[in-house]
């Protein structure tokens, strides 16, 4: 029901109504507003903006309802909040005044920059520049300069252009930084008192060679007979970062970790992330930890959640594990060997279970000192990756479970649940018809049907041709897992509770996780009303943060191959659009396009969606999903993050006479 006029309300509204929603602004200027509650978007033209900018979190007044139409126009009242405050630009200074001048595709005013705000900035030199102030009554918004640009260094630009636009921050400001500096580096021993203390039970932390940041930790101790204590313990941010903060709200407004490249854009300052809440060996920290009593069968025979203290004992990377586990000899081997064990257990009941078991492979860029790549490196998930992941999972599960049996007047306590919904069906149905082609028979009857079909597959197809593009279209029949108080479950890892619990130092989500199970068991536990709202913002900046990966990823990709121009290699085709073929390189995993305009000089192409590939119109010539393939790389577009490629002739798969029969039945429109 529309409410008073004036205020907010949930449904299609009338002049004069206020709206709450996203403002996205094309390139020719014209903007829209899209509502939360997905109600239509409400078309803002120029001059209406107010002092929003392209993303900005805005609330629009009705001002024309275009009878007949969807289409409502509005003129915008309020900034609630801005998607992006740091951009990159440049100085245009004269006598007694400077403009800074965005680099933007989306109409945005110039910032004016008083003078001593330059940093000693000069004409036409590339800065980065804050808005500071913009008011209603100000027809300029007012902007200092954060930092100066090297001419030299390109990929410094291009990362922080990644993040900027992404929203962001480069920096902390001043006032984050004071705060954060302020907290105490040394634990008082009244703080000690309320904790369990672990610093005398082995305790270690396994991590990537290049971490710095050890939120995790592992400790065990033998009870009796094939009987052990397990803690998982976690960095206590929740300690060091209160409630109505400028460091919190800060954290917040980030809600995630950005890893490019080169760097990592932290979620909180370096004092709290790499030093108070850094698990670093032969230090005493602050942790919440998880403690099992658990069986040799990798069994829970009870729990313990609460604040602790620890101390590291030993550092390990993964290699240093892993090789434990491959030689059976080092440091610390008996209880490495043991909690391997203990993890593969849990892994197999978790599969068990019907949890989905898509393998998993990170590919980086080796980079040399200037942050430019030189070589590939693929990691694949090994059993030291796993040990350190199923204990984490256990962690996580249990935290859920505890919190999720929690009333408060009759109702279950508002937590950030780590959700996962089953496939989506419209996807699913053409992926199943795929795979049967393959051999691969696939129930879709029920949920669990449809997890023991994909780990059958993904068993099946190990090693084969077919591999790469059944996983490929596997993955997109996914739904993506978010934050939210509404707990449906965890469906990829077969949980009914899940949560994240075990990074606080790199997610928000978990620091809210740890200030809920504090209340919880203070016996007062704390119902936050909008815990769904900041369910959503955390979910929305962790997709804005893998957006931002994958463009740092791609941009590496083009650097490195940029050298390669003229260059023949081999690849698989990886994606197929009717604008052309994509085309993964097999010995450095970089992604480029076959444009259909090259390829027309063969045959006239046209895509077949049912059969995921490009299919020559007179020829059969086909381009699929999972084809091996030899390519040219053309062009490498820094700027646009571009890869072409050219498809060399004679090496692309025919199809057989039956398949072509069949591309051809289908377009005379008949049944087959």
């Amino acid at each position: 029901m529309t409410k008073k006029k004036g205020k907010e309300f949930d449904s299609q509204g009338s002049t004069n109504d206020i709206l709450k929603g996203v403002l996205e602004v094309t390139r020719s200027g014209i903007g829209y507003v899209v509502i939360a509650n997905g109600t239509g978007d409400v078309l803002i033209r120029q001059g209406n903006f107010g002092t929003a900018l392209n993303g900005d979190t805005v609330r629009t007044r009705v001002i024309k309802d275009n009878p007949g139409s969807k289409r409502r126009e509005g003129k915008i009242t309020e900034v609630v909040s801005r998607k992006q405050t740091e951009f990159i630009g440049n100085i245009q200074l004269s006598t007694n005044f400077a403009f800074f001048v965005p680099d933007t595709d989306k109409p945005m005013p110039d910032l004016f920059i008083p003078l001593d705000k330059l940093k000693g900035a000069k004409h036409k030199e590339r800065v980065i520049a804050r808005l500071v102030q913009w008011d209603k009554s100000d027809k300029k918004p007012t902007g200092e300069v954060i930092s100066i640009l090297s001419k030299d260094d390109e990929n410094d630009a291009a990362m922080k252009e990644l993040l900027a636009s992404a929203g962001f921050p480069l920096s902390f400001n001043p006032d984050v930084m004071e705060e954060a500096h302020a907290l105490p580096v040394t634990i008082s021993k009244a703080e000690v008192k309320k904790r369990k203390d672990f610093r005398k039970t082995l305790t270690f932390t396994i991590d990537p060679v290049d971490a710095k940041d050890f939120d995790d930790a592992i400790s065990i101790k033998k009870l009796k007979a094939n009987t052990y204590e397990i803690g998982v313990h976690i960095a206590d941010v929740s300690h060091y970062v209160l409630p109505d903060t400028l460091l919190d709200a800060e954290a917040y407004k980030r809600a995630t970790s950005v890893y490019l490249p080169d760097r990592v854009n932290p979620m909180l300052p370096e004092k709290i992330s790499n030093e108070l809440c850094s698990l670093r060996p032969k230090e005493d920290k602050l942790t919440f930890s998880a403690v099992f009593t658990m069986n040799t069968k990798g069994e829970i025979k009870d729990y313990w959640l609460g604040k602790t203290i620890i101390h590291s004992d030993h550092r390990f990377t993964y290699e240093d594990v892993q090789q434990i586990l491959d030689t059976k000899t080092g440091i610390h081997q008996e209880e490495i060997l043991l909690l391997n064990n203990i993890s593969q257990l849990l892994r197999k009941k978790r599969f068990e279970q019907g949890a989905i078991n898509f393998s998993s492979q990170e590919v980086r860029f080796k980079l040399d000192e200037h942050g430019k790549p030189i070589s590939v490196v693929v990691k694949e998930s090994k059993e030291s990756h796993q040990l350190i992941e199923e204990l984490m999972l256990s962690a996580n599960k249990v935290v859920a479970e505890h919190i999720g049996k929690v009333m408060v007047h009759d109702k279950p306590l508002p937590f950030p649940y780590r959700i996962h919904d089953r496939p989506d069906e419209e996807k699913l149905r053409p992926f199943a018809d795929y795979a049967r082609k393959y051999g691969y028979a696939f129930d879709t009857s029920t949920p669990k049907k449809i997890s023991d079909s994909f780990n059958t597959l993904l068993a099946a197809i190990h090693g084969k041709p077919e591999q790469h593009v059944l996983e490929q279209l596997g993955i997109r029949t996914m739904a993506k897992a978010v934050y939210s108080v509404d707990n449906i479950g965890h469906y990829g890892l077969a949980f009914e509770n899940y949560c994240h619990f075990t990074s606080p130092i790199r997610r928000y989500p978990d620091v809210l996780v740890h200030r809920v199970l504090e209340s919880v068991l203070e016996k007062h536990p704390v119902a936050d009303k909008k815990m769904e709202e900041k369910s959503r913002h955390c979910s929305e900046r962790e997709r804005a943060a893998m957006e931002c990966e994958r463009a740092g990823n791609k941009y590496k990709q083009v650097e490195f191959l940029r050298d390669y121009i003229g260059d023949t290699f081999d690849g698989v085709v990886s994606g197929v659009a009717s604008f052309g073929v994509f085309v993964e390189t097999v010995l450095h995993k970089c992604e480029g396009l076959v444009s259909i305009v090259s390829l027309s000089d063969f045959d006239d192409f046209r895509l077949v969606e049912s059969e995921y590939s490009l299919v020559g119109h007179r020829s059969g010539r086909s381009f699929r999903m999972g084809d091996k393939i030899q390519i040219k790389v053309i062009a490498a577009n820094l700027d646009k993050r571009q890869l072409d490629f050219e498809w060399v002739h004679g090496l692309a798969t025919t199809r057989p006479a039956k398949e072509k029969e069949k591309v051809k039945e289908k377009k005379k429109g008949k049944k087959k």
